[in-house]
């Protein structure tokens, strides 16, 4: 079977105004299979962000490529953004619009015209449904990210990321957050979180990637990182201080 998204030896250098240019991601190569529930770590500057950006189509690599469902995001850009559903970092938002209206235009955007029962569920099961009709200026910064987290799901892709969704929201959301998102695991969606969160990623994550620097250092199932070193916090602290050489996944 296909894997979900393939990340063939990727690397991205940004240049730089001064100095020498910034080797942000260094040959990454590994794979997500389908229905895993996968998680991706490292500390500020890792480079997690950049892989995203070139999954989803936003950022080209300096060489290598990725494929999501068996198709190369550089090749068919458009068939692999419907197969995603990405909640970024940022508060990225229109002011202009409620809560629905949002999600409609935003199915709008993959054709999807009778989308109003997955809307509501989506409404629903992230605790956005009395504010549906809430200007989008008027909601607090965690309700902001609820409607992000909905609107990466609009469309039901088959492939969800989820870069830091529970960056400084309260625990509600993080409960009702990943209750949703464990039931979409279930019914077959593939799930990759990126999260510094640790216990989030040892409860979550069937397996774990660390970068650090750009380069890949271990892709291990969290159950045998967790049998040996006891927390993840102790596998990403020893990362952290240790010059270690990337190890095999």
């Amino acid at each position: 079977m296909t894997a979900a998204v393939v990340f063939h030896s990727v690397s991205k250098q940004y240049s730089a105004r001064l100095g020498a240019p910034v080797l942000a991601l260094d040959h990454v190569d590994f794979q997500i299979e389908r229905g895993e529930f996968f998680g991706l770590l490292g500390p500020n500057g890792a480079g997690k962000t950049s892989l995203i950006q070139i999954m989803a189509g936003l950022s080209t690599p300096s060489s290598g490529h990725v494929e999501v469902l068996g198709e190369r995001v550089d090749q068919n850009p458009s068939l692999t953004r419907r197969r995603l559903g990405v909640v970024p970092q940022e508060l990225v938002f229109d002011p202009f619009f409620t809560v629905r209206e949002t999600l409609e235009i935003q199915s709008g955007f993959f054709g999807l015209s009778n989308n109003g029962d997955w809307i509501d569920e989506c409404l629903e099961s992230l605790g956005l449904a009395d504010k549906a009709q809430t200007n989008l200026r008027a909601l607090s910064g965690g309700m902001k990210r609820r409607v992000l987290v909905a609107q990466a799901l609009v469309h039901r892709p088959p492939v969800i990321v989820l870069d830091e969704p529970t960056a400084g929201v309260d625990i509600q959301l993080r409960e009702s957050l990943w209750a949703f998102i464990g039931g979409l695991n279930k019914k077959g969606h593939t799930i990759l979180l990126t999260t510094h969160y640790l216990e989030e990623a040892e409860a979550l994550c069937g397996r774990v990637a660390f970068l650090k620097k750009g380069r890949l250092m271990a892709v291990k199932p969290t159950s045998e990182l967790l049998a040996r070193e006891g927390r993840l916090e102790a596998v990403f602290r020893r990362i952290l201080s240790e010059d270690l050489e990337p190890e095999k996944a």
